[in-house]
């Protein structure tokens, strides 16, 4: 069954609802992801009595059966009616609140379905170097934060910061010379923006005791001199190395972080998060904000798992997982572990299945072996987790379907939520194994066009044959593969609608319309606002309640200025969230906002 948008509908849905009904829509609706109607409120005496009306827009309710509609009605949180102007006024009461919307557009809230909203948070409160497009202005940005540390410091100060683009500098590698120049005496740990990579300076590289004499730690990497001396880059778990000498965060520093990372989600319209690395700090930080009644979205966190570890460390993230289905918080779940099977390619991290360019035999290391892999899959799948995947390289995404398939034969038939985020490379042959198997693909699809971090770094580590298939989320929707999208902010914008844009467009934010990048990757409009709401509803479990508009749905919603449909692709970045709506109450306001006033 295929509707005029190209959706394919599931073999066999899933459903909740009494009252299932085979769906159609854009995207492919997998087994994972099967469709089912709203439950439907018997029919009273007399209408139901509405909170809030809102009439006079232009509805996008993702529902096949009615894809468009001019009015809501909200009671108690629910969607009461999505209709007709007329339909809605019905049930409006003496208390009811009645918003013209004079023709804003309205669709279900945003899923930003791979996303780092604490970490993200606490670096705007440290030193933040995202988008810097220079040297001189990364020389003037530290020397900012120099000063307000020499203000404000202790006994102990650190440089702490993140943001930093590789593309800046030479193979994507800074020296620790360069930050000397620049803050000689204090100690200086940055994360660059992709997150795989860290900076030092001289004196932080002494304070963590990294010298010649130090190895390089599994899955991890030192850069170094040609006197074999640390040059001040860190790649991937190398990291870790400095962990035990950085000034500890507090509970507080937490929770300000999630605070921050959930106000700007708010403001894009989002109303579902899945964290895709909740160490127990973090995930703290989200018990102690759902139980305060500050958690403003929907939450599916995701326990990472230590690859030096075996499965038995799924237990203790088991243990945590149902601490928190004991609070029974409508809007916090931990039934994810998160696996970094692989790094990146511009740092020639990711694992691929033919060596990089120019790298003498290098292929790039998973951070498991197929066999520890396969074991960990298994028993987490066992144990009722959804696994979410980290893997870039061709290698990697194939090492990922093979366990996620393995754990499908060993274990008993259950509804399932496996989910591979980023997929850069894929292997052709591995394209149809997705949907085939029930795994979603999340891509980050403001990724997808040539910037810097691609002509410089990518192309040249795999030469044009490989780089001609990058980003492939047209050949996976090609494929029938369910595709969600996440930002993994703060490595890039959060902003669904540049995610969009791009994808529509392969072209940069901002560009002027022109060749796309890979013409035969474009998604269209529908598709990706299926992956940004239907899509990434049903991947955090929270549909049939979230991901569309539907009577006996929750109200959460994202009211535009304008409407998406009726502008050009290159236009779309444009469009400004007004209103975010959560269970019926405005968690996010902008410019032009009707309903919050």
């Amino acid at each position: 069954m295929v509707d005029e948008t190209g959706s394919r509908a599931p073999r066999r849905p899933w459903c909740t609802s009494p009252r299932a009904r085979e769906s159609a829509l854009v995207g492919s609706l997998l087994a994972l992801v099967g469709a089912c109607r709203a439950p439907a409120a018997a029919a009273p005496v007399a209408a139901p009595r509405a909170d809030l009306v809102l009439t006079r827009g232009v509805v996008y309710t993702l529902d096949p059966e009615r894809p468009w509609a001019e009015a809501i009605a909200i009671a108690d949180g629910t969607l009461l009616v999505v209709g007709s102007n007329e339909e809605a006024m019905r049930h409006r009461g003496p208390a009811t609140r009645v918003v013209d919307l004079r023709g804003q557009f309205v669709l279900p809230g945003f899923h930003d379905s791979h996303v780092h909203p604490v970490t993200g948070g606490i670096e705007l409160g440290q030193c933040p170097l995202a988008g810097i497009a220079s040297l001189a202005a990364l020389e003037a940005a530290l020397r900012g934060c120099a000063e307000h540390l020499a203000r404000a410091a202790g006994d102990d100060p650190w440089l702490l910061g993140g943001g930093w683009d590789l593309t800046l500098f030479p193979q994507g590698n800074p020296r620790r010379e360069w930050l000397d120049a620049i803050i000689p005496d204090v100690p200086v740990f940055l994360s660059s923006a992709d997150g795989h990579s860290s900076w030092l300076n001289t004196a932080g590289l002494r304070r963590a005791g990294l010298t010649r004499a130090t190895p390089d730690p599994p899955n991890g990497r030192i850069e170094r001199d040609r006197d074999g001396e640390p040059s001040g880059t860190l790649r991937e778990d190398a990291a870790a190395l400095v962990d035990p000498h950085l000034p500890a965060l507090s509970p507080a520093d937490y929770d300000m972080g999630l605070r921050r990372g959930l106000a700007i989600a708010n403001g894009f319209g989002i109303t579902g998060i899945y964290e895709a690395a909740a160490e127990p700090d973090v995930l703290a930080a989200y018990e102690r904000l759902a139980r305060a009644g500050e958690l403003t979205a929907r939450v599916v966190a995701a326990q990472p798992i230590d690859p030096l570890l075996g499965p038995e460390q799924l237990d203790a993230l088991a243990a945590r997982r149902d601490r928190i289905e004991r609070m029974r918080h409508p809007r916090l779940r931990a039934s994810a572990i998160k696996i970094f099977l692989d790094g990146v390619i511009e740092a020639r991290t990711a694992a691929l299945l033919e060596p990089y360019v120019g790298a003498d035999g290098a292929a790039g290391e998973p951070t498991l072996s197929p066999a520890r892999l396969d074991a960990l899959v298994a028993r987490a799948d066992a144990l009722g987790f959804d696994v979410h995947v980290h893997a870039i390289g061709d290698r990697a995404v194939k090492m990922a379907l093979d366990a996620l398939e393995r754990a499908q034969r060993v274990n008993p038939a259950r509804e399932r939520r496996h989910v591979i985020a980023h997929l850069e490379l894929i292997d052709p042959p591995d394209l149809p194994r997705l949907r085939a198997l029930g795994v979603a693909a999340c891509f980050q699809p403001l990724w997808a066009y040539a910037d810097p971090y691609i002509t410089d770094l990518t192309i040249p580590a795999l030469g044009p044959a490989r780089a001609s298939r990058l980003y492939p989320i047209g050949s996976a929707l090609a494929q029938g593969a369910t595709v969600v999208a996440g930002s993994d902010w703060s490595v890039s914008s959060m902003n669904p609608l540049e995610g969009i844009q791009v994808a529509l467009t392969r072209r940069g934010v901002g560009e002027p319309p022109g060749e796309p990048w890979i013409p035969a990757e474009i998604a269209t409009l529908a598709q990706m606002l299926a992956a940004y709401t239907l899509h990434g509803a049903q991947l955090g479990r929270w549909y049939p309640d979230a991901g569309w508009l539907v009577a006996g749905a929750r109200a959460d919603l994202a009211v535009l200025e304008g409407d998406p449909f009726k502008l050009p692709p290159h236009r779309l970045h444009e469009l400004r969230v007004v209103t975010t709506l959560l269970e019926g109450q405005v968690v996010g306001r902008g410019e032009g906002d009707r309903i919050g006033r």
